[in-house]
Protein backbone atom coordinates (compact mmCIF):
# COMPACT_ATOMS: atom_id res chain seq x y z
CA UNK A 1 0.00 0.00 0.00
CA UNK A 2 1.21 3.53 -0.75
CA UNK A 3 2.36 5.62 2.23
CA UNK A 4 -0.39 7.97 3.30
CA UNK A 5 -3.09 6.13 1.34
CA UNK A 6 -5.17 3.57 3.09
CA UNK A 7 -8.60 2.24 3.70
CA UNK A 8 -10.90 5.00 4.92
CA UNK A 9 -8.13 7.60 4.76
CA UNK A 10 -9.95 10.91 5.11
CA UNK A 11 -7.07 13.23 5.94
CA UNK A 12 -6.36 15.32 2.84
CA UNK A 13 -3.73 13.78 0.57
CA UNK A 14 -3.39 17.05 -1.34
CA UNK A 15 -4.39 20.38 0.11
CA UNK A 16 -3.39 23.91 -0.66
CA UNK A 17 -0.80 22.87 -3.23
CA UNK A 18 1.49 25.63 -4.49
CA UNK A 19 1.73 25.54 -8.28
CA UNK A 20 2.59 28.05 -10.95
CA UNK A 21 -0.36 29.50 -12.75
CA UNK A 22 -0.99 28.45 -16.34
CA UNK A 23 1.09 31.34 -17.70
CA UNK A 24 4.13 30.29 -15.64
CA UNK A 25 3.84 33.34 -13.41
CA UNK A 26 3.87 33.50 -9.65
CA UNK A 27 2.73 30.58 -7.54
CA UNK A 28 -0.76 30.57 -6.14
CA UNK A 29 -2.60 28.40 -3.67
CA UNK A 30 -4.73 25.62 -5.09
CA UNK A 31 -7.54 24.60 -2.79
CA UNK A 32 -8.17 21.10 -4.13
CA UNK A 33 -8.84 18.66 -1.30
CA UNK A 34 -8.18 15.00 -2.12
CA UNK A 35 -9.07 12.12 0.22
CA UNK A 36 -9.55 8.36 0.00
CA UNK A 37 -12.67 7.73 2.10
CA UNK A 38 -12.93 4.07 1.07
CA UNK A 39 -10.77 1.30 -0.32
CA UNK A 40 -11.78 2.01 -3.93
CA UNK A 41 -12.68 5.72 -3.82
CA UNK A 42 -11.08 9.10 -4.32
CA UNK A 43 -12.99 12.16 -3.13
CA UNK A 44 -12.09 15.65 -4.32
CA UNK A 45 -13.57 19.01 -3.55
CA UNK A 46 -12.81 22.57 -4.48
CA UNK A 47 -14.48 25.96 -4.33
CA UNK A 48 -14.76 28.40 -7.21
CA UNK A 49 -15.31 32.15 -7.17
CA UNK A 50 -18.25 31.96 -9.59
CA UNK A 51 -21.98 31.23 -9.40
CA UNK A 52 -23.17 27.66 -9.77
CA UNK A 53 -24.80 28.20 -13.17
CA UNK A 54 -21.43 29.35 -14.61
CA UNK A 55 -19.59 26.34 -13.17
CA UNK A 56 -22.35 24.04 -14.42
CA UNK A 57 -22.26 25.47 -17.95
CA UNK A 58 -18.46 25.12 -18.02
CA UNK A 59 -18.92 21.38 -17.42
CA UNK A 60 -21.46 20.75 -20.19
CA UNK A 61 -20.96 23.35 -22.95
CA UNK A 62 -18.37 22.26 -25.52
CA UNK A 63 -16.86 25.71 -26.11
CA UNK A 64 -16.26 26.25 -22.40
CA UNK A 65 -15.18 22.67 -21.65
CA UNK A 66 -12.56 22.75 -24.39
CA UNK A 67 -10.84 25.67 -22.69
CA UNK A 68 -10.18 24.00 -19.32
CA UNK A 69 -10.80 20.26 -19.15
CA UNK A 70 -7.41 18.98 -20.38
CA UNK A 71 -5.27 20.85 -17.85
CA UNK A 72 -5.51 23.90 -20.10
CA UNK A 73 -3.96 22.00 -23.03
CA UNK A 74 -5.63 22.09 -26.45
CA UNK A 75 -8.68 19.84 -26.31
CA UNK A 76 -11.03 18.67 -29.03
CA UNK A 77 -14.55 17.73 -28.09
CA UNK A 78 -15.07 14.70 -30.32
CA UNK A 79 -18.50 13.89 -28.92
CA UNK A 80 -20.66 15.50 -26.25
CA UNK A 81 -24.22 14.34 -25.58
CA UNK A 82 -25.05 15.87 -22.17
CA UNK A 83 -28.08 13.79 -21.20
CA UNK A 84 -28.60 10.54 -19.32
CA UNK A 85 -27.26 7.77 -21.55
CA UNK A 86 -25.33 10.21 -23.74
CA UNK A 87 -21.70 9.67 -24.70
CA UNK A 88 -18.73 12.00 -24.39
CA UNK A 89 -15.23 11.78 -25.87
CA UNK A 90 -12.40 14.33 -25.65
CA UNK A 91 -8.89 14.29 -27.09
CA UNK A 92 -6.22 16.26 -25.26
CA UNK A 93 -3.10 17.41 -27.12
CA UNK A 94 -0.03 17.52 -24.89
CA UNK A 95 3.75 17.36 -25.04
CA UNK A 96 4.55 14.02 -26.56
CA UNK A 97 1.25 13.43 -28.33
CA UNK A 98 -2.39 13.12 -27.44
CA UNK A 99 -4.70 11.18 -25.17
CA UNK A 100 -8.37 10.32 -25.69
CA UNK A 101 -10.83 10.05 -22.79
CA UNK A 102 -14.44 8.92 -23.02
CA UNK A 103 -17.46 7.82 -21.07
CA UNK A 104 -21.19 7.87 -20.77
CA UNK A 105 -23.46 10.13 -18.75
CA UNK A 106 -25.48 8.05 -16.29
CA UNK A 107 -27.37 10.88 -14.62
CA UNK A 108 -27.64 14.62 -15.08
CA UNK A 109 -29.64 16.67 -12.59
CA UNK A 110 -29.53 20.28 -13.84
CA UNK A 111 -27.12 22.52 -11.94
CA UNK A 112 -26.84 19.92 -9.19
CA UNK A 113 -25.27 16.57 -10.15
CA UNK A 114 -23.48 14.71 -12.94
CA UNK A 115 -22.79 10.97 -12.74
CA UNK A 116 -20.64 9.67 -15.57
CA UNK A 117 -18.16 6.99 -16.46
CA UNK A 118 -14.58 7.95 -17.25
CA UNK A 119 -12.12 5.96 -19.30
CA UNK A 120 -8.76 6.53 -20.95
CA UNK A 121 -7.79 4.90 -24.25
CA UNK A 122 -4.54 3.70 -22.68
CA UNK A 123 -6.41 1.53 -20.15
CA UNK A 124 -9.52 0.23 -21.88
CA UNK A 125 -11.77 -1.81 -19.61
CA UNK A 126 -10.81 0.19 -16.51
CA UNK A 127 -13.63 2.72 -16.41
CA UNK A 128 -14.40 4.53 -13.21
CA UNK A 129 -17.62 6.23 -12.16
CA UNK A 130 -17.47 9.91 -11.18
CA UNK A 131 -20.30 11.37 -9.12
CA UNK A 132 -19.99 15.17 -9.12
CA UNK A 133 -22.17 17.59 -7.17
CA UNK A 134 -22.41 21.38 -7.52
CA UNK A 135 -23.25 23.34 -4.37
CA UNK A 136 -24.18 27.02 -4.03
CA UNK A 137 -22.07 28.85 -1.47
CA UNK A 138 -22.45 32.37 -0.06
CA UNK A 139 -21.20 35.35 -2.06
CA UNK A 140 -21.75 33.75 -5.47
CA UNK A 141 -19.25 30.93 -4.95
CA UNK A 142 -19.65 27.24 -5.84
CA UNK A 143 -18.28 24.02 -4.37
CA UNK A 144 -17.67 21.00 -6.58
CA UNK A 145 -17.35 17.59 -4.92
CA UNK A 146 -16.48 14.46 -6.90
CA UNK A 147 -16.35 10.89 -5.68
CA UNK A 148 -14.57 8.56 -8.10
CA UNK A 149 -15.39 4.87 -7.71
CA UNK A 150 -12.76 2.35 -8.89
CA UNK A 151 -12.96 -1.43 -9.25
CA UNK A 152 -9.90 -2.14 -7.07
CA UNK A 153 -7.61 -0.39 -4.62
CA UNK A 154 -4.75 -0.93 -7.08
CA UNK A 155 -6.62 1.00 -9.79
CA UNK A 156 -7.36 3.80 -7.32
CA UNK A 157 -3.74 3.98 -6.15
CA UNK A 158 -2.53 3.82 -9.75
CA UNK A 159 -4.63 6.89 -10.56
CA UNK A 160 -3.16 8.74 -7.59
CA UNK A 161 0.39 7.68 -8.52
CA UNK A 162 -0.18 8.76 -12.14
CA UNK A 163 -0.71 12.35 -10.98
CA UNK A 164 -4.49 12.66 -11.04
CA UNK A 165 -4.57 15.24 -8.21
CA UNK A 166 -2.00 17.45 -9.91
CA UNK A 167 -3.75 17.14 -13.28
CA UNK A 168 -7.09 18.02 -11.72
CA UNK A 169 -5.47 21.02 -10.02
CA UNK A 170 -4.17 22.26 -13.38
CA UNK A 171 -7.57 21.76 -15.00
CA UNK A 172 -9.25 23.67 -12.19
CA UNK A 173 -6.75 26.52 -12.59
CA UNK A 174 -7.77 26.69 -16.24
CA UNK A 175 -11.44 26.54 -15.17
CA UNK A 176 -10.82 29.53 -12.87
CA UNK A 177 -9.71 31.51 -15.93
CA UNK A 178 -12.74 30.40 -17.98
CA UNK A 179 -15.10 31.36 -15.14
CA UNK A 180 -13.43 34.76 -14.80
CA UNK A 181 -13.91 35.39 -18.54
CA UNK A 182 -17.61 34.48 -18.23
CA UNK A 183 -18.10 37.27 -15.68
CA UNK A 184 -17.01 39.96 -18.14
Amino acid sequence: MRPGVGLNHVEPLLSGVQEEDLDGNSSRKIELQVTTPGEVEIHTEREFDAPRNFVWRAHLEAELLSRWWGRGNPLSIDRLEPHSGGHWQFTEQHEGGSATFSGRFREITPESRIVQTFGWEGMRGHEIVNDTTFEDLPEGRTKIQTTSQFHTREERDGMLDAGMPQGQSLSYQALDQVLESMKQ
